[in-house]
Parts: structure tokens; sequence; C-alpha cells
């Protein structure tokens, strides 16, 4: 009876609430997602507080950062939310032609600027009204950020995945060396003239040390880092600039390697592939839109990876 009667005193906005403030880190952030005013959100947070005993949500100079307790519970309430949304979602199916949700997808900048282009036209036509949130998350970290809800779907070379996600493949992706053109690499692309460059590596964490470090070591070989940036246009920047290569993505530098000046020069022995893939937590995918989110990106993500593979043939064919 005493879990009946403490069950019956719980607000479920304040479980909403709480989601907001936990996501967004921000009170006033979390008052505009929720159609709210900041002073209703503090009343609630106040309520929260002597609730879970608790302080829930601590001041920040950026906003606010959950307390240890807050952390903990993050997951189980966006669990319970994603069920109790599934079963509104019976009576009230997502419609993405009145929606106006937010949806956040993580992804590094290889994969966002190749997927993003036809994904977006795809939102813009079928739902006006939804907003995309891209944000790019460590790869270690991913999975938790899946679990806790700052993202809802992420596009990421994942292999083998825990029973609690579904994930659906977007397309093959494989690497190439990326050289300014005109570069001499290019015209004798053999793997010891490759090691003996100077290597940009795109490494948002600064650690100098990349999967083909691996490969080199496997044939004897080392190659020498002479900079880290963290995201993978930068690296172009870098690159058409001066005499420095870097292993970066093959849809990528096709995409957008001409207008770096910057040139795809066919490795001396495979590097890849890696297969991208769109994931989400089962719990997430009870939601409607999310699954929505899941089928557009199925859809399009493809049709970036053809369109890529046609403007190099043009390239060629011009050149």
């Amino acid at each position: 009876m005493l879990h009946e009667i403490d069950l019956a005193r719980v607000d479920l906005n304040l479980l909403v609430l709480f989601e907001a403030v936990f996501e967004e880190r921000h009170v006033g952030r979390a008052a505009e997602r929720l159609h709210l005013s900041p002073s209703a959100v503090s009343h609630g947070v106040g309520r929260l507080r002597r609730a879970l005993h608790d302080p829930v949500f601590l001041k920040h100079p950026k906003g606010v950062v959950p307390s240890a307790r807050a952390a903990e519970l993050g997951v189980p309430i966006a669990d319970i939310l994603a069920r109790v949304r599934a079963v509104v979602g019976v009576a009230l199916p997502f419609d993405p032609r009145h929606s106006t949700r937010r949806f956040a997808v993580g992804a590094p900048d290889a994969i966002a600027t190749v997927v993003l282009p036809p994904v977006l036209a795809a939102v813009r036509r079928e739902a006006p009204g939804i907003v995309v949130n891209v944000t790019e998350v460590e790869p270690a970290a991913t999975l938790a950020a899946l679990d806790a809800r700052t993202v809802d779907v992420a596009c990421y070379p994942l292999g083998e995945l825990p029973p609690r996600f579904e994930a659906r493949d977007l397309y093959e992706e494989d690497f190439v060396i990326a050289a300014r053109a005109g570069h001499p690499l290019g015209k004798k692309p053999s793997l010891e003239r490759y090691a003996a460059a100077q290597h940009v590596l795109v490494s948002p964490t600064g650690t100098t040390r990349g999967f083909m470090d691996d490969v080199l070591g496997g044939h004897g070989l080392q190659r020498r880092i002479a900079l880290t940036v963290p995201s993978f246009l930068w690296a172009l920047t870098v690159i058409a600039d001066g005499d420095l290569v870097g292993t970066l993505p093959r849809t990528l530098v096709r995409m957008h390697g001409e207008r770096f000046g910057v040139a795809a020069i066919e490795p001396p022995l495979p590097f890849g592939p890696a297969r991208v893939r769109a994931v989400a937590t089962r719990a997430a995918m009870t939601d409607a839109g999310v699954v929505w989110l899941m089928q557009i990106l199925e859809r399009e993500a493809p049709k970036a990876r053809r369109a890529a593979r046609v403007r190099q043939k043009s390239m060629l064919k011009l050149s």
C-alpha cells in the first residue's frame, strides 16, 4: 500500500521536466523546450528535489549539471518516458507532417557531411516543422550517449552491439590517402613512401595513434604524426595548404575534396572497409518518431554515397 500511495503522489510531468533539464543542462533552454517559463521550471526542479531527497541539478557557470543521483536516474527515466510515449502514441500516432519535435543525431563530421544533405532534404519535404540537432560524440561514449538519450540516433562505424540496441546499415566506407593536388606521393603511392610522409591525424581527444599505425606496424613500418586536429573538415583544410597527408574516408574526399584542392590517392593496400550504421536503443525504438527518423536515414543515406561516386566519375571525365 505504501508504494501505491507514493506512486500516486508522483507527477509524471516532473519526469518530463527532469528529462529536459538533464538533456539541456540549462533551465532556460529546458523552459523553452517545454514551452514553460524559467521560473516554472525552477519550481519543478524544487519539487524534484523534495521528491527525490537530492539536489538533482547543481548550478554551473554554463547552466546546471546533474548530481550523482540524477546521473544514475538519467537512463531509467528516459526508458520510462519512452515507454509511456509509446503507449500514448497508440492513441496519438506520430505525424511528421505536423510534428514540431526536435531530434538529436550523433555523428562525426565525416559522416554528417555525407548523409545529412539528402536526409535534411527529405525532412524538409515530409516534416517541415521538425528540427534536427547534430552533435559529435566521442566514439567510445556513443552507446552511453544513446542510453542517456542525449542523442536519439547515432551514425557511426559500429560493429557488434549489445542486445539493447538496434541498428540499420547505411553504407560501406573505406579510406584513401588524402593529399593536396600534385603531391609527390600521388606519383608512386607505395606503403613505404606513405609511411615516410608527414601525417595529420583526426583525433578529437588529441591521441597520436590511429588504426593505420596498427596496419603499418604489421608491415614493420611506422609513420610520424606531425599534427592532430579535431575534425575531418579541418584535416582537409590543413592538407590543402601543405605537404601533410591524411587517411580519410573515401566518400568525404569524393564529396568535398575538390573544393579544398585535395585529391584522393588510392592506397597501396585496402584501408577498410567500415560499415556505417544508424543506431538507437530498443527503448527509443518504441517511439514512433525515432522509428521514422531511422527509416529516413536508412532510405536517404545511401543516396549520398551514390551521388559521391557519380561526382567522382564526372570529375575523372573532366580531368
